[in-house]
């Protein structure tokens, strides 16, 4: 039996707060290009940084999409640079950056971890 091709889905996420810390927003917006198919997610949160906000929109875009998809995330800087360069080292050294100072939101972290884990191929692009 042949195997199915896998969904290819495209994610732009973002997150911002007025103040840090201070009320935040985040916002993941899929696209499928195969179906044109769209959705936004927004959330909001009270007391919190944009690097949270900006964690948890990438970990909402990957969770509301099917298991087993290909996503090309698109998103800060500082999200993709720590995804694609610093995540492995964090890890390997129980969520301590080179400078041995803890990781912060490291909750987030190894959420997004878990949540890219369910899908075939995960990408990370800066906008």
């Amino acid at each position: 039996m042949p195997e199915e091709t896998p969904r290819e889905i495209t994610v732009t996420f973002s997150g911002k707060t007025q103040g840090n810390p201070g009320p935040g927003t985040w916002k993941a917006h899929q696209w499928e290009p195969v179906t044109d198919k769209q959705r936004t997610l927004r959330g909001r949160a009270e007391g919190t940084t944009n690097t949270r906000m900006e964690l948890m929109a990438a970990l909402k875009g990957l969770l509301h999409v099917e298991a087993g998809s290909c996503l090309t995330m698109i998103g800060s800087e500082y999200v993709v640079r720590s995804m694609n360069e610093w995540l492995c080292g964090w890890q390997a050294n129980r969520w301590r950056k080179a400078s041995g100072k803890r990781v912060e939101n490291v909750d987030l972290w190894q959420a997004l971890v878990e949540a890219v884990k369910k899908h075939r191929r995960v990408t990370w692009r800066t906008a």
